[in-house]
């Protein structure tokens, strides 16, 4: 059957047919003629999109009345992902502003993202993934999700399921849309505006071309702006304002009740700690531009010329505490022989433990000029202000496709280029050269106010500037093509085939700008010759064959042959079948193998030396908090210590084996109940151990500590590489253990159309997990996470989004609810066994249709201004909370209006 070129037509069949399966969203209407199409997870156009594989299929028109105006928060409605990075995970932690998907949770680089059916280039910070901040939100018709391993079909990443964004296609006439975001509490005002324009018929003009942009704006939340932090000490550092200082005992002038200072609680030894979540945003400054044009030319009656290019902008800020320094020396006398007066008892700061005039001890690098008797110092930069991040993160995307029928078979192919280019600039820090050198000459004061001179020579060291930049792309050209074959087993319909081919060349490199890297090594942590890079082919073949074996079995086996320049090739099958005993009852299952690709950073990432994520204690030095005899706490306990990161040439491809078995009932009309059974065992999962787990249990990971010449870890960037000096974990990328995970994915859409009352939807997706279990290393014990918090984050037991919709005439309204179950914290040594809350929000709108053409929408999420549950995570930099899983924003109230023309 010849495919009808009109596509909207289409996507109206598809979505039909979707319905009978499993909708996040309200039913579709079934009134177009049956057309062959294609859904996500087969390469094979069909009469339904009545699959073996569960696929979710969500229009954009209904989350967009909700209130949704990002990719991000789409992600954030559905049970099945366990999403573990969004855009406010840059706060701290380099992560290029990017915001990744993670289905089933078993990483986001295991989710495959497609625009339109093809790879976008993933984010060139780590060539991992697509950051989802990159597609073009305004543009999009609908999302497909894949719920199942399709390794066969995509080859690599399709571990965990497939994410299909889809945009419009034949789109006629113009339209504008504007909107805001007020919260009720400070901060996070965000406005939205969006114009699009098509023209051309391709029936009747033979053409249809159309570009959309985007524009988004986000202001930031201060770490003053909500309370969150102050629910418990966060973000606690040992270098503090005004100073530590030790030699063999610590010290701080504001101790030993540490009640002066800034952000100041004692550490129990006389020195202080500084909270500094008070510094932190709860969600980062971000402006976002998306562009999309889109041409379809119609040669003849048999084929389509498409022609597709996208342009994105994203730029995020972040704003942290001040610049740290945690290896400073002060003399007890100025180079010309004068008292130094900023030296602990010489006058403007008394000293508060008996201090040795031979103390000569130094532990670090920088040690020229230094004389006996001098004092260690832990200090952070107040003068400077707060240190800001700032990501700009640039997609490009241009997409040649010819589609028709060739002798029966519908065929694509397609030449496409995809670029990503982010740059990181940092702003608020300062010279380590110029702040060591002015401290150890008693010209910067660590403990008070300072000199005209201090001032002076601070202002002088002030550095912003450019820290890293990376791109990453990809070349490539596809072909497939399917078509009917025969009904071979006379079981009344006919078997289908489809074969492709494709190719890929990617390169990637990412390096720091090494004269402003050598000046900030200190407090970033980033090695100034940091040089990540590499380029590789990949070539792979395909073939589907769906065969009907009785009128109501269908069998589909599919096959995919990958090859990679740098580590070989992999051959990964699946199959799966329908069957359907009665009308209204579909029975379908799937078996599969899959694979994912180590990415070009975890085989070419540099080694370099960086802070632990965590602040923890030494636990051979600093056992249970208390230091043992010669250490002290200031370098032990309650530390970020040195960890090496970094590549590894001889890593292999994480393996996987997915399975799904599910029920599709229709008991009466507009109702359908779907309940599918999912489960994923990997092997050979590539990370990195965590430094959590490591600085925790020093018996099972003491091969990777070693400790520099005294014994020690360090913690201060400048004391590494020099191997007297670094004392380091070894966190560099490796095959680990195997993860073993599988639940129940459950959903409910039930249609009442009334006379008199409009039409009510209601729809619910659900997910329980029933186990997720993982491996630190081969050979280790399964830890459990499902409901606890282990390793880098949490498994959610159950997780729901309800919907309920109701339209009449021009008038609509709508309320969603959405919940958590509530898991185990990450243990922290005053809070070992603290569990967090369950966490469910409800939002609601109403629009209307004011005059023809022009809608109006308004709405509120978080209606009862549900705050985010206590955590006392210490992954990211925000305290009080988790901001992977839950919102800080709080109750909101938004505002649409879409006009058309």
């Amino acid at each position: 059957m010849m495919m009808e070129t009109v596509l909207s037509r289409s996507l109206r069949v598809m979505f039909a047919g979707s319905a009978a399966l499993m909708l996040a969203q309200p039913a579709f209407a079934q009134d177009a003629p049956i057309q062959r199409v294609e859904i996500t997870g087969s390469a094979i156009k069909r009469i339904d999109a009545e699959t073996a594989v569960p696929v979710t299929v969500v229009k954009m028109a209904d989350l967009k009345k909700e209130g949704i105006t990002t990719v991000e928060q789409v992600l954030a409605n559905l049970s099945v992902s366990q999403s573990q990075q969004g855009t406010s995970q840059v706060v701290g932690l380099g992560t290029g502003g990017a915001s990744f998907a993670n289905l089933r949770g078993i990483g986001a680089n295991k989710t495959l993202i497609l625009l339109n059916g093809r790879r976008l280039a993933n984010n060139a910070f780590d060539s991992s993934a697509p950051d989802l901040n990159m597609i073009p939100f305004a543009a999009l018709e609908r999302v497909e999700v894949l719920r199942d391993g399709a390794s066969s079909l995509y080859g690599s990443d399709a571990v965990g399921g497939v994410i299909n964004f889809i945009t419009k296609k034949d789109y006629q006439g113009g339209t504008v849309t504007l909107g805001a975001d007020n919260p009720q509490h400070d901060g996070g005002f965000t406005n939205n505006a969006n114009i699009g324009y098509g023209w051309g018929d391709l029936d009747k003009n033979g053409f249809n071309i159309f570009a959309m942009v985007d524009h988004q704006e986000q202001h930031r939340i201060g770490g003053t702006q909500r309370d969150f932090n102050t629910r418990y000490p966060g973000g606690l550092s040992g270098s503090t304002f005004p100073a530590n200082y030790y030699q063999t005992q610590s010290a701080n002038p504001a101790g030993p009740g540490c009640t002066t200072g800034s952000h100041l609680i004692s550490a129990g030894d006389g020195s202080c700690l500084m909270t500094t979540s008070s510094f932190v945003d709860y969600i980062p400054k971000s402006e976002r531009t998306t562009g999309l044009v889109k041409g379809t030319f119609k040669i003849n009656e048999n084929h389509e010329l498409g022609v597709e290019f996208l342009s994105t902008q994203s730029k995020v800020q972040s704003a942290i505490a001040p610049v740290p320094y945690g290896g400073l020396y002060i003399n007890r006398l100025r180079p010309d022989g004068s008292l130094n007066p900023y030296y602990p008892g010489n006058g403007s700061t008394p000293a508060a433990v008996t201090l040795d005039p031979t103390y000569m001890d130094t532990g670090g690098a920088n040690t020229a000029g230094v004389q006996p008797g001098f004092v260690h110092a832990k200090w952070r930069d107040l003068p400077n202000g707060s240190r800001a991040d700032e990501n700009i993160n640039k997609q490009q995307r241009l997409v040649v496709e010819l589609k028709g029928i060739v002798a029966g078979w519908d065929y694509q192919t397609a030449v496409s280029y995809n670029e990503n280019k982010v740059t990181e600039n940092l702003y608020g820090y300062s010279d380590g050269g110029i702040i060591t050198k002015g401290v150890l000459d008693g010209v910067i004061n660590v403990f008070g106010d300072q000199s005209a001179a201090g001032t002076a020579l601070l202002n002088s060291a002030a550095l912003s500037g450019n820290i890293m930049n990376a791109k990453g792309t990809s070349k490539g050209a596809d072909f497939k093509a399917s078509r009917e074959v025969g009904d071979w087993l006379n079981a009344g319909h006919e078997a289908a085939l489809a074969v492709g081919a494709q190719y890929e060349h990617q390169e990637f490199r990412s390096a720091a700008n090494a004269p402003f890297a050598e000046k900030v090594i200190a407090s970033t942590g980033i090695d100034p010759a940091t040089l990540n890079a590499g380029t590789r082919n990949v070539s792979a073949f395909f073939s589907e064959l769906n065969l009907p074996v009785l009128k109501n079995l269908d069998l589909t086996a599919a096959f995919r042959y990958d090859k990679y320049s740098d580590f070989g090739h992999t051959f990964n099958p699946k199959f799966a079948f329908t069957f359907r005993p009665v009308k209204d009852v579909l029975l379908r299952g799937s078996y599969s193998k899959g694979f994912r690709a180590p990415s070009l950073y975890e085989i070419n990432a540099q080694n370099t030396y960086t802070n632990s994520g965590n602040t923890l204690n030494d636990p051979v030095n600093c056992p249970g908090g208390t230091p043992i005899p010669g250490k002290s706490a200031a370098a032990n306990c309650k530390q970020q210590f040195q960890v090496l990161n970094g590549g590894n040439a001889n890593l292999n491809p994480e393996r996987s084996k997915t399975g799904s078995l599910g029920v599709v009932w229709e008991p009466i009309n507009n109702l359908s109940l779907e309940a599918t059974w999912w489960s994923i065992r990997m092997t050979q999962q590539i990370s990195h151990l965590q430094d959590f787990d490591v600085l925790t249990d020093p018996a099972t990971f003491a091969s990777y500590y070693h400790r520099n010449a005294a014994g020690d870890l360090a913690t201060d960037g400048s004391q590494c590489p020099n191997p007297v000096t670094c004392g380091y974990i070894d966190l560099r990328n490796q095959n680990l253990g195997d993860v073993n995970t599988n639940g129940v994915d459950l959903s409910a859409t039930y249609k009442l159309r009334t006379k008199d009352f409009g039409t009510f939807t209601f729809s619910d997706n659900a997910t329980w997990v029933h186990k997720y279990e993982y491996q630190n290393f081969i050979g280790d014990v399964m830890h459990q996470n499902v409901g606890v918090f282990s390793g880098s984050g949490v498994i959610f037991r159950w997780q729901n989004t309800a919907n309920l919709n109701w339209t009449q005439g021009k008038f609509g309204a709508g309320l969603t609810a959405h919940y958590k179950t509530g898991y185990q914290d990450q243990p922290v040594e005053d809070h070992p066994d603290h569990r967090v809350a369950s966490y469910s929000t409800f939002d609601g709108y109403a629009s209307w249709e004011a005059i023809k053409s022009l809608t109006l929408t308004a709405g509120v999420r978080n209606l009862f201004d549900k705050e985010p549950p206590l955590s006392y995570q210490a992954t990211t930099f925000q305290a009080g909370y988790d901001p992977r899983y839950t919102d800080p924003v709080g109750r909101t109230l938004y505002v649409r209006a879409t006009y058309n023309f």
